[in-house]
């Protein structure tokens, strides 16, 4: 019998490296021929708990919060945006582009776990704000997404307001930060080895192969 490989990626919808992770884990996985043997849970994780509900300005956020020049963001765009194509994902940086809060887009990657749901709605959530240019904290934009990957909206949606829904990602999210978790992506495989960044696709194959093969 072949064995299951419990896959958790802590992750935030709106960080640029987490999507590329992801694109070079599935290629690894596709490649190995062993989607069969893949469990992945999507795990919350915020980069801006403190955000309000208005967001902040991209380059000013940036700027603030480590530093980076207008001419070092602009460099590190045009790297993104690169590493995007060479994953078919489009990264699109905008004037006015703005940081937002993601706590609620957690709440409904929680509520698409019951459905095997996470991953597409996670990559829907992540496109709509990297290439459409759509703000995720926005609750008919969340709507939307629900919808998109045919989620029911009205049950989605009502635990935005949900007291127990919302303590239930708190909760999640403190877990993995007790665990040691500071940056994302973290991937973490069958709980017992974790690799944190956007490593090569050459690297996820050999982690991968280990825990399947041997």
């Amino acid at each position: 019998m072949k064995k299951t490989l419990k896959i958790d990626i802590v992750s935030d919808v709106v960080c640029p490296w987490c999507t590329i992770g992801y694109k070079h884990l599935q290629k690894a996985i596709d490649e190995l021929n062993i989607e069969d043997q893949i469990d992945i849970e999507w795990q919350p994780f915020e980069l801006n708990p403190q955000m309000p509900k208005e967001g902040q300005d991209l380059t000013e956020h940036i700027a603030q919060k480590y530093g980076s020049t207008i001419e070092q963001q602009e460099a590190s765009r045009q790297r993104m945006i690169e590493a995007g194509k060479n994953v078919d994902f489009t990264f699109d940086y905008f004037e006015g582009m703005r940081m937002v809060n993601t706590f609620e887009a957690h709440i409904l990657l929680e509520y698409a776990k019951k459905f095997n749901k996470q991953t597409e709605l996670k990559m829907r959530l992540t496109t709509m704000f990297f290439s459409e240019r759509k703000d995720v904290s926005d609750r008919t934009i969340l709507k939307q997404a629900l919808s998109d990957v045919g989620l029911n909206t009205d049950e989605g949606m009502a635990l935005l307001d949900n007291d127990d829904a919302r303590f239930e990602t708190q909760s999640v999210r403190q877990q993995w930060q007790n665990l040691g978790v500071t940056s994302v992506p973290t991937i973490v495989f069958n709980r017992k080895e974790a690799v944190t960044g956007a490593q090569p696709v050459e690297i996820f194959k050999k982690i991968l192969t280990d825990f399947t093969q041997n």
